[in-house]
């Protein structure tokens, strides 16, 4: 099964976790079961320090499954390899899911949705390529493609999961 992919792709302060933060509940309410991939530049640590499976995952083990009966996480080593969205994707678990959200990988083949908000970064509409359907801005543009009112979390909500029926 093969996992419809929406990336939600911005210049950095755009707002792209917090229009996510208020987009995930409202699919989930509409019976949307989203999973999500975020992209990050920086060096990032999820396990904590001093634990124990931050300690054997620094004494070289290349993959570590943290569990409970809550939740688990595998975290996995990854030294100067290229990320691969389509590879991330498919260790989500499909049945589980309707859809994964990507939070940045901006340059990636996938349909996307892009922020733009005054100021942020230039005064251009940044971003655009054959693979987005729609721009969520503060501003007006000049654009074929559907734009959506970037303060109107419902409304994005509402394109994303009509997309999703046609996806």
């Amino acid at each position: 099964m093969t996992l419809p992919l929406l990336a939600i792709a911005a210049w950095s302060g755009t707002g792209k976790t917090t229009l996510l933060q208020q987009v995930i509940p409202q699919l989930k309410a509409r019976g949307i079961r989203p999973g999500l991939i975020k992209h990050t530049h920086h060096q990032m640590e999820i396990d904590t320090p001093g634990k124990d499976s931050y300690l054997l995952r620094k004494a070289g083990a290349e993959q570590v499954i943290v569990a409970s009966s809550q939740r688990w996480a595998l975290m996995c080593e990854t030294p100067d390899v290229r990320l691969d969205l389509r590879y991330l994707v498919s260790r989500m678990d499909a049945t589980l899911l309707d859809m994964v959200l990507v939070e940045g990988f901006k340059d990636e083949p996938v349909p996307k949705i892009i922020l733009w908000r005054a100021g942020v970064k230039g005064e251009d509409l940044p971003l655009l390529d054959e693979y987005v359907i729609a721009v969520a801005s503060d501003s007006r543009f000049d654009t074929d493609l559907p734009l959506l009112d970037l303060n109107r979390p419902d409304e994005i909500t509402a394109f994303i999961a009509g997309w999703l029926g046609r996806a």
